[in-house]
């Protein structure tokens, strides 16, 4: 049974996850030849202050991409 476990910015209304869950669902299915019911998908939301890329904090980074 896969376990897909995906870590996303906090934020993300619900109707893309359920399409990122539809579309890997379907990708895993079709390639492992599984039912779509053996496929386990979950979101854990994250927090701009807790993601980090490099030494930068995402939040960070927004704030100096939202500046003029």
């Amino acid at each position: 049974m896969p376990f897909v476990n995906i870590r996303i910015l906090k934020g993300h209304p619900q109707e893309r996850k359920n399409e990122i869950s539809r579309r890997v669902t379907e990708a895993i299915s079709e390639l492992a030849k599984l039912p779509k019911e053996a496929v386990w998908v979950v979101f854990e939301d994250v927090t701009a202050d807790d993601w980090y890329v490099g030494q930068s904090r995402v939040s960070v980074l927004q704030a100096k991409a939202d500046k003029p």
